[in-house]
């Protein structure tokens, strides 16, 4: 066992856990954060991406003694008054989710585009979803939405 002392979505938690549990394992089971979706289990689908220390992860491909001292935000993290944020809002109004599975993750991703500063264009929205798969929506919509609160 393996101490782990990180700050999730502004708590501090202290666990004990095994070497090889998955950080997206420790966050559903352990914290009970299931915000945070498991889809390919291989960094290819974006459903469980998070941020790290102010960038967005793949969890699935990261083992939870690896955030040790680390700062997480998970999707249950990014409204934290619980109101919706601008993006959230902007997936609403444009319809840009229908079975939700991706959402998390493409939120999160979205918001670390738009932490970034500047612009993005919608080239670069597009270019960020790559890395996100999406069955049901075609990108369209969310592309609007994540373009609509870039100002882009």
């Amino acid at each position: 066992m393996i101490a782990v002392d990180v700050t999730v979505n502004g708590r501090r938690y202290r666990e004990e856990v095994e070497s090889r549990l998955l950080l997206s394992d420790f966050l559903r089971h352990r914290l009970g954060l299931t915000g945070t979706h498991v889809g390919c289990e291989h960094g290819v689908c974006g459903a469980c991406t998070v941020r790290l220390d102010g960038s967005a992860v793949r969890s699935c491909l990261l083992l939870a003694a690896q955030v040790d001292g680390a700062e997480l935000v998970t999707v249950e993290g990014l409204a934290g008054d619980g109101a919706l944020t601008p993006l959230q809002d902007a997936f609403r109004r444009h319809h840009a989710l229908q079975c939700g599975f991706c959402t998390p993750g493409i939120l999160i991703a979205a918001d670390d585009l738009l932490s970034r500063g500047g612009t993005p264009t919608r080239d670069e929205i597009v270019d960020m979803l790559s890395g996100q798969l999406c069955r049901c929506t075609g990108y369209t919509p969310i592309v609007d939405a994540i373009a609509e609160v870039a100002g882009a």
